[in-house]
């Protein structure tokens, strides 16, 4: 794991208020090292395969209405959370997190995530095929002329 880089992408989400904890971690995450609760990220950073899983995870964050966020991570949280839509604008939105911080797309869109389909989003996201962008204008968050530039962070 490349310290510079979650150093890099911890820094970042600090600053736009996603909370980022260190904790020891059970084997059962949904992804290696990480969990969700409320507006914060737990992190294991003996178990984080991957740094730009916490762009992906904070995406998650960031694209819940806030209202809800709190809710992430309890029983409380809709079962049906993250839906399809919700995991696409969480996926153009960490695009845009990584273009933002200048990481190479391969920190998030890496070859053992997104359902062995990384070089295809890599390859859209690359010729401005900008999948999932009307999401994130409805949330108010980028405006798609200026896009990747966001205009908030958070929904």
């Amino acid at each position: 794991m490349n310290k510079n880089t979650t150093k890099i992408i911890i820094d970042f989400l600090t600053s736009i208020h996603i909370n980022v904890i260190e904790k020891e971690l059970t084997n059962n995450t949904f992804l290696p090292g990480l969990s969700l609760l409320g507006n914060t990220i737990l992190m294991d950073s003996n178990k984080l395969k991957y740094p730009g899983d916490l762009l992906h995870e904070a995406g998650h964050i960031a694209t819940t209405e806030e209202h809800k966020r709190q809710l992430i991570g309890t029983s409380k949280m809709d079962t049906t959370w993250p839906t399809d839509g919700d995991e696409i604008a969480t996926i153009i939105w960490s695009f845009a997190a990584c273009r933002y911080l200048k990481l190479d797309l391969e920190v998030v869109f890496h070859p053992n995530g997104y359902k062995n389909d990384a070089n295809w989003l890599i390859t859209q996201f690359s010729n401005k095929n900008y999948i999932g962008l009307p999401l994130l204008e409805w949330m108010n968050l980028c405006n798609k002329n200026d896009f990747p530039e966001m205009i908030k962070w958070l929904r």
